[in-house]
């Protein structure tokens, strides 16, 4: 069986402590967003890569949940399972856990590959999508998370 891949690991920095004593809202989505930067690394789209191809990776959507405070010094570790891909998009689920393994939080993000000259969705280059596909191979093998597809709205009796 396969494993959900640590993307990022990390603690909680004074700085991301909001009034209430705990991690501020908007730091989940700084880690989730350094937990994007590293699946592009991930499969081949670093520095040189978007200065010869003119090609990157934005984000179109994200689902965040809140699922346990958690304060400052706690050591976060993020995993990441690609749950789908075409040639162009990527459906990607990250889980933020303490040490003890509790989840803390996760980001559901839908992403975009990029051409940078006309500022365009574009395919996927073909070294890219090899590895897109490897990696899809095996996170299929992967339970598909709860929170994955979520939608909100207040339940109604």
């Amino acid at each position: 069986m396969s494993k959900r891949r640590v993307i990022v690991e990390t603690n909680v920095l004074s700085e991301w402590v909001d009034y209430n004593g705990h991690m501020n809202d908007a730091e989940y989505a700084r880690v989730f967003s350094m937990c994007v930067d590293r699946v592009m690394r991930l499969i081949g789209i670093n520095d040189g890569f978007r200065e010869s191809t003119h090609y990157t990776i934005y984000t179109l959507e994200t689902h965040l949940c809140y699922l346990n405070e958690v304060m400052e010094g706690t050591p976060l570790r993020v995993t990441f399972q690609l749950l789908d891909h075409d040639e162009k998009r990527l459906h990607v689920f990250f889980v933020m856990e303490d040490n003890e393994g509790n989840r803390l939080a996760t980001s559901e993000q839908m992403l975009m590959g990029i051409d940078l000259r006309t500022r365009r969705s574009a395919p996927f280059p073909e070294p890219i999508q090899k590895k897109l596909d490897t990696i899809g191979q095996e996170d299929n093998r992967l339970d598909k998370p709860n929170e994955a597809g979520r939608v909100i709205g207040i339940r109604r009796r």
